[in-house]
């Protein structure tokens, strides 16, 4: 049975991994395929910066290196940033599937123009840019901002669903009014919106994770894998480097994580010793502490009546 592995570009725990692979349930497959969740050793902890695509860029490499060496048949980008997909396709014969380019070309499929949902501003100049790297700007609409706040990547829109639902729908809408007939959610952290989206919405929507399985599917069935002209192998392969800078990165977030829990612990400690500190304390003591601490000032003179003097 052919597999694939699903790179989740974050080190998430199993509950964090096992809400990644929900998306499975978006999509029809064949019986003969399965698919791995693989969380990266170590990330960026926001996705905003190009600071932030280097790191998740180096951790989405790590984690698929070796992807063919343990039998699987393809491997999917669990984010639209496409991370590491050009690296990994130049070691790998396998098909390298990411969902960011993937998701606009599809579009293109169901309509003309297509409008992008983010979760703020900063996302909306990111999808701006890559839709320029993939020479597909002229056919992007727009990219609209939810405004729902900072993303879980781990919980993602799980308990929120009354609330950031309605504001993708505006979003969309808002979109569709700029020319859209197609909506791309913007990232795979969104994927709990897309059957409600579509259901609500006039126009397609794209859901960019379950397109990504799919298309696995479908390559491997036509035996179809990325071009060698176009994705040249390396001259000299530093797999064994890329692992060891992984390892370290790894073992240097954990040792961060350990800084900041204890330094957590240690300040609310302190809050609470000084809490009871104070609710020890009587008010009275407390008042003649201060009354003790504040400057004495002097007995006001009492004015003296000067008598007439009788003569």
């Amino acid at each position: 049975m052919p597999k694939g592995l699903v790179i989740v570009p974050f080190p998430l725990d199993d509950e964090g991994v096992a809400n990644r692979k929900l998306q499975l349930k978006s999509v029809k497959l064949g019986p003969d395929i399965d698919f791995d969740f693989r969380p990266v050793r170590a990330s960026c902890t926001s996705f905003m910066s190009d600071h932030d695509w280097f790191l998740m860029d180096a951790g989405c490499f790590e984690a698929g290196l070796t992807a063919q060496e343990e039998g699987y048949d393809a491997v999917v980008i669990d984010a639209t940033s496409d991370s590491a997909a050009g690296a990994l396709r130049s070691v790998l014969d396998i098909p390298v599937v990411a969902p960011g380019r993937t998701a606009m070309l599809y579009a293109l499929m169901l309509g003309s123009r297509f409008g992008i949902l983010a979760m703020n501003e900063a996302g909306c100049f990111n999808h701006w840019q890559w839709a320029e790297q993939r020479n597909l700007s002229q056919f992007m609409a727009a990219a609209e901002p939810i405004g729902g706040g900072k993303t879980d990547v781990s919980k993602l829109m799980t308990g929120k669903e009354e609330d950031m639902f309605p504001l993708m729908k505006a979003a969309a809408e808002r979109a569709m009014a700029k020319g859209a007939d197609v909506i791309l959610l913007g990232s795979t952290t969104m994927h709990q919106a897309g059957t409600w989206l579509n259901e609500n919405l006039p126009v397609p929507v794209v859901n960019p994770g379950p397109l990504t399985y799919k298309m696995v599917e479908t390559m491997l069935a036509l035996g179809h894998t990325h071009s060698r002209q176009a994705f040249p192998a390396p001259m000299v392969e530093k797999s064994g480097m890329i692992h060891a800078m992984m390892r370290a990165a790894a073992t240097y977030e954990k040792r961060e994580a350990a800084k900041g829990k204890t330094k957590k612990a240690t300040k609310k400690k302190a809050a609470k010793k000084n809490a009871k500190a104070v609710k020890r304390k009587p008010a009275t003591k407390t008042a003649k502490k201060a009354a003790r601490a504040a400057p004495k000032r002097k007995p006001a003179k009492k004015a003296v009546r000067k008598k007439a003097k009788r003569r």
